[in-house]
């Protein structure tokens, strides 16, 4: 049995994760191992994800008051727009590209507590590190700059684009079993539809797609980050048993050798979220902007296509799908008929034009968001 309780079988090691760790901690490891074998706990991936969270929600803690006194002395705030709700426009200056401190923790836990051999960990990390430069400089044209538009949409959606592109091919390269590269349907066991060269057009649709979701959807204070923090700590609970023999079989969800790593990523995910929130919770010191919405998106969407869960991904994460959406369908209609469906899109504003006090839309956003989690980690066993 190995450090998580796998029993050996064909093609899975028995070898306890701690042997294989190339962290940074990997040498320090091995040396107080050899001192005293009560460090071999370090070895378990459990016990690391913990870890990890952990060594992400101090940095935010940590680093967050230092940035945002930083941004607000360089005045970089947020722009508001004079059509949006009136209750938005005491927010302007407020310091913003407070997604930055979310992407350094996340960096730093991974780096520190994940398995750096794993090429799940390295894909996610850099799709993730990608898009949020793309946010980073669209975020830097607009409130440093001073330039309005920021990255030209075409421009951006060109480099995101490349990035979920690169993904894409990365992972359908380098797949090892026909299970990473088919679409599994949640509820049936064995209904696995074999995707060939469209495994990379799907993926590049999940990742920029939930990548511009999440975006749209971070327009209140705290809004975008808790709907992440969640999924992506379900995301979490699927790697984890993804990357497990004798979970995977008992689940009837496909084994996956190598995704269990991804469960520090995600890890690393909700404590940097959390600790985000601390000073993002309304009303917010700080903003992520779009360096922290876009890489948060695109690496919730990578970790829904590794583990093999499209399906369950766009269910968890049904609040982003219905603001993209309520964009969607705003912009139609008014091409189409010169009609507005909602007040204002997304429709989070629709319900603070409604009445909707800024605190009442966010909770009740978040309690959606959950029913929603607990549904898709319901498909586990509902098969």
């Amino acid at each position: 049995m190995c450090a998580d309780g796998v029993l050996e079988r064909p093609g899975y090691s028995l070898q306890p994760t701690v042997y294989s760790l190339t962290t940074v901690l990997y040498y320090l490891t091995q040396r107080l191992m050899e001192v005293e074998s009560a460090f071999r706990v370090f070895g378990y991936l459990t016990l690391r994800a913990i870890l990890a969270a952990l060594t992400a929600l101090l940095i935010s803690l940590l680093v967050g008051p230092w940035m945002i006194r930083a941004l607000s002395t360089n005045q970089i705030g947020q722009y508001v727009r004079e059509d949006g709700p009136k209750s938005h426009l005491p927010k302007a200056g407020t310091p913003t590209m407070g997604g930055t401190l979310i992407l350094v923790a996340m960096c730093a836990g991974t780096l520190l507590w994940a398995d750096l051999t794993n090429r799940f960990v390295w894909i996610v990390l850099l799709t993730t590190i990608a898009f949020g430069l793309i946010g980073f400089w669209d975020d830097y044209l607009k409130l440093v700059i001073g330039n309005s538009r920021g990255l030209i949409p075409r421009y951006k959606y060109f480099w995101q684009s490349i990035a979920g592109l690169a993904c894409a091919i990365a992972l359908y390269m380098t797949a090892k079993s026909p299970a990473e590269t088919a679409l599994h349907v949640p509820f049936f066991k064995n209904v696995a539809i074999p995707l060939g060269i469209g495994y990379i057009v799907l993926t590049y649709f999940v990742i920029v797609g939930m990548s511009n979701a999440v975006n749209l959807t971070d327009g209140l204070d705290g809004l975008a980050i808790m709907p992440a923090v969640l999924v992506g700590g379900a995301l979490g609970v699927f790697a984890y048993a993804t990357g497990n023999a004798i979970f995977s079989d008992y689940l009837g969800i496909p084994f996956i050798e190598g995704t269990g790593e991804v469960l520090v990523f995600c890890a690393t995910l909700v404590g940097a979220g959390l600790g985000f929130l601390w000073f993002n919770t309304y009303p917010a010191q700080v903003f992520m902007g779009d360096v922290g919405a876009l890489a948060l998106g695109a690496a919730l969407g990578v970790v829904g296509v590794i583990v093999r869960q499209e399906i369950v991904l766009f269910v968890m994460g049904g609040v982003f799908v219905v603001e993209t959406l309520s964009v969607m369908l705003q912009v139609a209609s008014y091409k189409l008929t010169g009609k507005r469906i909602f007040r204002m899109a997304p429709i989070h504003h629709h319900f603070e034009l409604k009445g909707w006090a800024e605190p009442k839309v966010i909770v009740r956003f978040w309690i959606i968001s959950v029913i929603l989690v607990l549904v898709g980690l319901a498909t586990l066993k509902v098969r």
